[in-house]
């Protein structure tokens, strides 16, 4: 019975009573503890909270701009580079193009005597899908071997059918 009495003393105790006696002393009731403060003074200080909480997040928001902005510049100099890079290489390819229209290479001097060799045997005319055949070769390399024969060899349509070419000895 003891106990059920001592149950209902500690049930019905308030709550602060069961604090250290130096938080019990240092307990202020809330309403006690209102302050008034003017709407100005308010502002101020909403103000300067805010504020700070900004500063570090605008020197972020520098940091990053300028971050940026030495990215742009260095993809502006890549592109620069890039182009540069195409453009030299287009040149290239360009001035190997010319270099090999305008010289005969051995094997192409080679295959323009068989070429001619093989035009005269058939009386001097021959149309061009057959010499190509004959002649084992790919459309390319046959059409290469032809632009570098242009003084020798004339390529003229079929009268037949004109989506064929005769080749002609000049």
């Amino acid at each position: 019975m003891q106990e059920c009495y001592r149950m209902i003393e500690i049930a019905n105790a308030p709550i602060n009573s069961f604090a250290s006696s130096e938080m019990q002393a240092n307990f202020v009731p809330s309403s006690e503890q209102s302050i008034t403060v003017s709407l100005a003074d308010l502002r101020q200080i909403i103000t300067e909270a805010v504020q700070k909480a900004i500063e570090p997040l605008q020197d972020e928001v520098t940091q990053l701009r300028s971050i940026v902005a030495r990215q742009d510049e260095m993809i502006a100099a890549l592109k620069a580079d890039e182009k540069l890079d195409h453009d030299d290489i287009r040149d290239l390819f360009d001035a190997i193009a010319s270099m090999e229209q305008s010289h005969i290479q051995p094997l192409q001097k080679d295959r323009g005597e068989i070429l001619r060799a093989l035009i005269a045997a058939n009386g001097g005319k021959m149309l061009a899908k057959d010499a190509r055949v004959k002649m084992h070769l790919i459309k390319p390399r046959f059409s290469e071997l032809l632009v570098t024969l242009k003084d020798e060899i004339e390529v003229r349509p079929y009268h037949l059918d004109k989506r064929q070419l005769v080749l002609i000895i000049k």
